[in-house]
């Protein structure tokens, strides 16, 4: 029988330190700075963030600006290359920002649930820095903040161990298919990451040798189709082993964003060329956007983790199946 070390309302308290913790840290070490993030953005613009490609966002219409049609955010990928623009960010410094969207189509498990929230950051790079080493570097950046969180939360609650490896391994999605070939992609992040504990997955978007990716990404954002000598790919995932859940939790996704011609093949391979007359599209393809890195970085997931919970719900309020709600409170399992 399952049973949390942190009872529901000392749950409540940490949540509060760790993530009060956590965003400092990782301002810090990314240098970045808050910003304030929409709700909302308009619809058609192409701002909002499309996710796999398919993931339809809720959208309704303002009455008093003519019926405007708007959408409650997915992610903020494209919005914060917008911001970088506007708040003329230098080289090498950034933004971040609290990201709270509904995702109805994500499925509802143990991980999922269609309320997300997720520190989006993102940052200015120069043309150099387009490289697997820069992308590399960033993701240890990220890391040793996920390290010293853990640290941190051993300190307030000591039954809480630490368990995250000294180092994060690194892997193209193509090496890892040719590791497990008769595997799916998730089976796939199973074995690598009960193997090595924690992994970031290089290239994630660009069709493998059986013809399919590793898992969907939108056109728009991520670079996942610039060659490079491991393989395809400037973007990737950081996944941690979870001994609760027995399996690998994805904690971040990230990359370096598209720049323009990386977008317009993208948007051909996906046959997604109309989307070249949006306006994100059309700053992007004349020029008008800074290059830059960024990602989110799931804050119920983190909670999740450091707080040892096994159902997100435990660390989120959301809403719940009424078969999940029966199943978990049979397990002594309390969803907020």
């Amino acid at each position: 029988m399952y049973k949390t070390i942190l009872d529901t309302a000392q749950t409540e308290i940490a949540i509060d330190k760790f993530k009060n913790f956590f965003q400092k840290e990782l301002a810090k070490k990314l240098k970045t700075q808050r910003i304030t993030a929409p709700m909302f953005v308009k619809a058609g613009t192409g701002i909002n963030d499309d996710l796999n490609g398919i993931e339809k966002p809720v959208s309704f219409k303002i009455k008093n600006m003519n019926d405007t049609p708007v959408e409650i955010v997915q992610s903020l990928a494209k919005w914060k290359r917008i911001q970088l623009k506007k708040l003329k960010i230098p080289a090498h410094q950034g933004i971040y920002t609290d990201m709270n969207a509904i995702r109805p189509d994500d499925e509802i498990d143990q991980l999922h649930s269609i309320y997300v929230d997720q520190w989006d950051w993102e940052i200015v790079i120069m043309p150099q820095d387009r490289t697997i080493s820069f992308l590399k570097k960033t993701v240890r950046k990220i890391y040793h903040v996920l390290q010293k969180s853990e640290k941190f939360i051993h300190q307030k609650y000591p039954d809480i161990t630490p368990i995250l490896p000294a180092h994060i391994t690194f892997i193209t999605s193509e090496e890892l298919e040719k590791k497990y070939p008769g595997l799916t992609p998730k089976q796939r992040e199973n074995q690598i990451c009960q193997q090595h504990k924690a992994v970031f997955i290089i290239g994630i978007g660009y069709p493998l040798q059986n013809g399919l990716p590793h898992d969907g990404r939108a056109p728009d954002y991520d670079d996942w189709s610039t060659a490079t000598k491991l393989g395809h790919g400037l973007n990737g995932d950081l996944l941690i082993w979870s001994p609760l859940l027995k399996q690998a939790v994805e904690l971040s996704s990230m990359g370096i964003r598209v720049d323009k011609k990386a977008l317009a093949t993208q948007l051909a391979l996906r046959h997604n060329e109309e989307r070249q007359k949006l306006f994100f599209h059309q700053l992007l393809l004349s020029n008008q956007l800074p290059l830059s890195i960024g990602g989110g970085i799931g804050q119920s997931r983190l909670c999740m983790f450091f707080l040892r919970k096994i159902h997100i719900g435990e660390v989120q309020a959301s809403i719940w199946p009424e078969s999940m709600l029966k199943k978990c409170q049979k397990e002594n399992i309390f969803l907020l």
